[in-house]
């Protein structure tokens, strides 16, 4: 069978997310400055987020409809919520960084150390 021409599964869901998820990763260990690392865990997040709700979805789960079918959805909103909180605490510090450096460069930051 052609993959091209398969429907689109569960596993479709999952390769995407995880495709996300690295590429995520690479942003966060590639980017020097503070707002490319926000980037790349807010891609993180998304990939996490596809595979929640492709697990939760009941047209990809199968026969096994145990659930209401939201529990992928709810954790998904869960982390979008979680995100938004994280982004507007880490612009604040990253604008407050600034105002005292004049960069949001993270390798800068030696004093920040414990």
């Amino acid at each position: 069978m052609n993959p091209l021409t398969q429907p689109i599964g569960l596993s479709h869901y999952l390769v995407v997310g995880a495709i996300l998820f690295v590429c995520g990763i690479a942003c966060m260990a590639a980017k020097r400055n503070a707002l490319g690392v926000l980037m790349g865990i807010e891609l993180v997040l998304n990939g996490a987020n596809l595979n929640f709700i492709a697990f939760g979805s009941p047209l990809l789960r199968g026969e096994a409809n145990q659930t209401i079918g939201l529990d992928g959805q709810l954790i998904a909103l869960t982390v979008i919520v979680l995100a938004a909180a994280e982004a507007a605490v880490a612009l604040a510090i990253a604008l407050v960084y600034y105002r005292t450096h004049a960069t949001i460069d993270v390798d800068r930051g030696e004093e920040l150390k414990g």
